[in-house]
């Protein structure tokens, strides 16, 4: 009886830590969902009080998405070379720095400067924090724990979006305090990182095998340590041996292809189109300041629930499953969406509800999945600039649909837009059911052999 509590509280000690140190890793999700959200409740007066036209408008809200490209190509890398720990605390910081001069800034560059240093931030926060997580959790927790990251994602969009309604009320220059409000979360995020593990399978390949150890023996209560650790040491012994590999040849090219159309496919659904613009798309159906703010929190609520149950449901049904639910429905809503705009009947609450239904569908099948696949899917010798690169063609579509959208909302209307993403996220179904493997359940090592073959 004594040894069986004994090894009870020594499980739920594990846990716990492991629960701790997937929550500080996730706070760079929730640094970059906050950066993505706020721009949503801020845009309309930071448009008046920089006099921007439409077209500015869009490069103002995609100017942080090129700084993405860059940390999401760029943190791969020295987050090999100094660890994804480390590399998440100079994330951190341009969080910070991003926070102040947005808020501070009384120059339209300086401004989409500060946003360009917020979007490097972001970039390599969607890389750097599902790699640790993946490298961290044991392989029977690791979907559900990589979807933490996504998890603080929608949760920090949420946070933004209800700090852009109660400080839309306090008048001039609320637009500056709306972004200020980031500093808080941004510091926490960097004090906590200081009190989190290094990544074992990093300490492994950089030689130190005793710390890994100790780290192991910290969050797995499931796997014997040992043969964990000799998974990580024939991985990286093939890492080793294959150095000069050339990822965009056979067999790791097609890794690559699916990687990108992952981004691609992620982004034509029109998820980030909501994320940035709902505020004005409920304003342009006839909605005020204050009614079109209060339905971004919804929907914004309506992310949060739903990925809650993406993460209930991701190690029970597997990835692809869910991306089959969400490929059927989400066109649906997107449909009737688009229909209530070019019929022009947008009156009453039929557009939020619309909008509520895709977000819901998303948020338990794209939402719940994409990063997780993006942390699985590639071997450890290509794991981070694979990542990268997936990360990267999620950030270039988005930049180049967020820059565009008010243009073709302008000249096509809002109903022909969605209508485009309805039938790209209909034939994302094609892609999911003959690009993509299982991966639910298996070890990374095993994956790597099921993708390989």
């Amino acid at each position: 009886m004594v040894l069986w509590m004994s090894n009870f509280n020594k499980r739920i000690n594990m846990r716990i830590h492991l629960y701790f140190v997937t929550f500080v890793a996730a706070l760079g999700g929730l640094m970059f969902g906050f950066e993505t959200g706020i721009i949503n409740g801020s845009i309309f007066y930071v448009a008046e009080y920089f006099d921007l036209t439409d077209g500015m408008k869009g490069f103002v809200v995609s100017s942080a998405l090129v700084g993405c490209i860059v940390g999401a190509l760029g943190a791969g890398k020295p987050g090999d070379i100094f660890g994804r720990r480390e590399m998440l605390k100079v994330m951190g910081l341009l969080f910070l720095l991003s926070m102040i001069g947005t808020g501070l800034a009384n120059d339209l560059w300086i401004f989409v400067f500060a946003r360009f240093i917020g979007g490097i931030a972001i970039g390599g926060a969607s890389v750097l924090s599902p790699i640790y997580i993946s490298e961290i959790a044991p392989p029977k927790m690791r979907g559900r724990l990589v979807a933490t990251s996504q998890f603080a994602i929608v949760l920090g969009i949420l946070v933004a979006f209800f700090a852009s309604y109660l400080i839309d009320d306090i008048g001039e220059n609320n637009w500056r305090w709306m972004f200020l409000s980031g500093v808080f979360p941004s510091l926490l995020f960097i004090i906590l990182l200081f009190f989190i593990d290094r990544s074992p399978r990093w300490l492994v390949k950089t030689g130190r095998v005793d710390e890994a150890r100790e780290v192991i023996k910290k969050v797995n209560p499931f796997e014997g340590v040992d043969v964990l650790i000799k998974d990580i040491q024939e991985s990286i012994k093939i890492e080793e041996s294959d150095k000069s590999v050339n990822m965009f040849k056979k067999p790791y090219s097609k890794l690559i292809l699916i990687g990108f159309a992952v981004g691609m496919f992620n982004q034509f659904a029109g998820i980030n189109i909501i994320m940035y613009y709902s505020t004005d798309i409920f304003r342009i159906a006839g909605f005020d300041g204050e009614s079109a703010l209060m339905q971004s929190v919804i929907i914004g609520l309506t992310n949060l629930t739903f990925t809650v149950i993406g993460m209930a449901l991701i190690d029970r049904f597997g990835r692809k499953f869910l991306l089959y639910i969400g490929g059927i429905f989400m066109p649906v809503f997107l449909g009737l969406f688009s229909w209530s705009y070019i019929s022009g009947n947008t009156e009453g609450y039929a557009l939020l509800i619309y909008l509520i239904g895709f977000i819901a569908f998303f948020a338990i099948s794209q939402g719940a999945v994409i990063w997780v696949l993006l942390s699985e899917m590639f071997p450890t010798n290509l794991r981070a600039r694979g990542m990268a690169i997936g990360s990267f063609s999620h950030w270039v579509f988005n930049f180049f649909i967020s820059l565009l959208f008010p243009v073709a909302v302008a000249k096509f209307g809002v109903g022909y837009v969605f209508l485009f993403f309805a039938v790209s996220t209909l034939l994302s179904l094609i892609f999911y059911r003959f690009a993509l493997v299982e991966t639910k359940g298996k070890s990374l090592e095993e994956i790597e052999k099921l993708v390989l073959k």
